[in-house]
């Protein structure tokens, strides 16, 4: 999981993105890739990687990220 955080300015998403990941997660704010950000640097969050993905558990949230290109695919409320 060092590669995510040695990564973490590559990190972006699509304009769909955007909206699905501040739809999920009920956000005001458009800065999604800063929130995630935030998200993977908590110490209380657990990133596993299954398959081409990257997936970022908090106590209240999911997010998956691509591997290979580092775009947020997705993110959910558990």
């Amino acid at each position: 999981m060092r590669k995510l955080l040695d990564n973490l300015d590559r990190l972006h998403t699509t304009n769909l993105g955007v909206k699905r990941i501040k739809k999920n997660l009920n956000l005001e704010s458009d800065d999604v890739i800063s929130y995630c950000q935030k998200l993977i640097l908590d110490p209380e969050s657990k990133i596993t990687k299954h398959g081409k993905n990257y997936y970022i558990t908090t106590k209240t949230e999911i997010i998956t990220i691509n591997a290979t290109s580092y775009t947020i695919i997705t993110a959910h409320q558990l």
